[in-house]
Formats: C-alpha cells, structure tokens, sequence
C-alpha cells in the first residue's frame, strides 16, 4: 500500500479512490461491515488517514482535497443507491441478514488481529473491557424497543451521526452496526430511501422532512465525528496503541450479542404503548413493517443451520474483500 513520496495523484489512485468510497459506502449501511476494512481491501487507507490529519490541521493539500472527494462522493452514491435496497432486505428478512451480518462482524476480527500482533495483557484487558461494553449495549438494545422510548429526532439523529463516523474508518469496527443498537438504523435508511425518491421524481416539498429530520443531523453529526473523533483515535494509537486495538477488538466480537438472529417485526396492536404512546388505529395504519419493533422466536434445526451457513458466507465475503490487491492493515 504504498502511496507516492510526493503526494501526487494518478488515474490509478483516483480510480482506488473511487472503489473504496464505494465499498465504505455501502459498507457502512450493512451492519457487520467495516468501512475501514473496505478502504485497507482498496489500498487507500493510510492515504486517506493522512488526508483527514491535512483538513484537520489546516494543511491545505492539493492531493488530499481530491483523495477526500473521491472518497466522499462515491460513498455518497452507493449509500444513496443501497439504502432503499438494503432496508427492504433486513425489514423482510431479519433472521437472514442478521445471520449474515454475524459473519461480516466477525470477519474483521483478522484485520484487528494482524494490527495488535503480538498481544499483551493490556489488549486482553481492554478486550474483555469492550466486550463488556457491547454486551450492556446489545441489553439496552432489547429492554429499549420494549419500552417503546422513542429512537427518533434530531438530537438523536446528530448523535447517530458522531457514532457512525467514531467506527467508519476504524479497520474492523462497523458504523451501521452502531446505528442498529442506537436503534435508528432503519429510520436512517428509511430516510435516505424517501430522499432518493422524492430526488427522482423532483419533489423538493417531499424531500425537505428527510433532509431536516434525518440527513442533514446525521451528516453533521459524521462530520464532526471524523475531524474530532479520527484524531482522538490516531492519538490513543500511537499512544496506547495495544489498549486501544484490545477495546476496539472488544467491541467487533461483542457486537454479536446485538445482532442475533432469530427476531422478527411484529405489527403492534391498538391500545399498546408504541414509542411512548397509545397506540390508536389510525396511528397503527400509518405504520409500515419497518416501523414494527422486534421480538424473538424459537428457531427450527433448518433456521439454526441456514443462520450458520449464511455466517459463513457473510465471514468468508469480509476476509475476501480484506486481501483485494494483496492490502494489510498497518501499524499505528
């Protein structure tokens, strides 16, 4: 992965740009993918660390301005073609894509592992300290949506925002996944679908309530995450590098515990509390299934087995992309 002494950009540069604002793109609406991982598979992701570190620190490079466009922009178009797509697919098949997203997760824990070789006890510490971490969120996860407190607004939306950005160019650690345990995962890509939508059909009175309610608090909220939170991290790194790899390799294995698969929407019924409300008939007809909260059901052997073998896939697909052009995660 290494990238020109002078800092100067080639076709072939611009062209890695754009396959790995894509793959980060699309990685960061599936739960499980690491956008980081997406942009080692590319072999830009020491280059576009540098790049964010010359925003962030007032150095005006020519070079990095064009890195963090391409990168920008085609994130941009594959969240906006993915979203509706992805969405319809976990809202019609949970069980199936959480099963795949277990394997996603699971498949960056070798890129982290490659990062924090050779282990102390301060990474196992920290580890366990992550995992503990995720657990209590997969907990306020379930207790949550059962309580029916509401996961929308913008102060909400801004905070999903900061979250997705802390773990977007994290090499193993998923955004969409932190999306789903703050429980707005599907009103973000909900959102982002109706704004393609209403984009298509030229409807900017449409379009204006995903854009205030939704993506701008989130973007703003990205933004902010990737100039502040990007130079935390590379601090922590260089600093207390075996900590910080054991916490973030916490969180990737810990994020299972949010992602099991055997849940499905249920429709709710009139006169139950449904985000902090009665719920009326009229209020129950205006709710589509992505609207439903989530319960669990018992699994049959053949749910069981099906779940193992699309983990499999879904692990087999992240190590995969991983080595792409023979890309390896570096030392901090």
């Amino acid at each position: 992965m290494n990238t020109p002494a002078d800092g100067s950009m080639s076709p072939k540069w611009g062209l890695r740009c754009l396959l790995g604002g894509a793959l980060m793109g699309l990685a960061n609406l599936v739960p499980g993918i690491s956008g980081g991982t997406m942009l080692l598979a590319a072999g830009i992701y020491p280059r576009f660390i540098q790049a964010l570190a010359d925003l962030s620190g007032l150095r005006l490079r020519k070079s990095s301005f064009i890195v963090l466009g391409l990168v920008g922009a085609a994130a941009a178009v594959a969240i906006l073609l993915g979203a509706g797509p992805v969405k319809d697919a976990v809202v019609e098949h949970r069980w199936a894509m959480y099963s795949l997203f277990i394997g996603l997760t699971l498949g960056g824990v070798p890129v982290l592992w490659q990062m924090a070789r050779p282990a102390t006890s301060a990474f196992w510490v920290a580890a366990m300290a992550g995992l503990f971490v995720m657990a209590g969120l997969a907990w306020l996860q379930v207790y949550g949506a059962s309580s029916g407190a509401s996961r929308e607004g913008v102060p909400m939306m801004f905070i999903a925002g900061v979250a997705g950005a802390s773990a977007m160019i994290l090499p193993g650690v998923s955004g969409g996944y932190l999306l789903l345990v703050l429980g707005v995962y599907v009103p973000v890509l909900s959102a982002i679908d109706a704004l393609k939508e209403a984009l298509k059909a030229n409807d900017l009175a449409s379009a204006s309530d995903p854009i205030l309610g939704v993506v701008l608090p989130v973007g703003i909220g990205v933004a902010i995450g990737i100039l502040l939170i990007s130079n935390l991290i590379r601090v922590v790194l260089e600093r207390y590098e075996q900590p910080t790899l054991g916490v973030l390799m916490g969180l990737l294995v810990g994020a299972v515990f949010g992602l099991w698969p055997f849940q499905e929407g249920m429709a709710p019924k009139v006169g139950e509390m449904f985000k902090g409300q009665v719920l009326t008939a009229e209020r129950l007809a205006g709710l589509g299934p992505d609207k439903y909260p989530t319960e669990f059901f018992a699994p049959t052997f053949t749910d069981v087995m099906m779940a193992i073998g699309f983990a499999g896939v879904g692990y087999m697909i992240t190590t995969l992309v991983a080595r792409v052009g023979g890309a390896k995660p570096q030392r901090h």
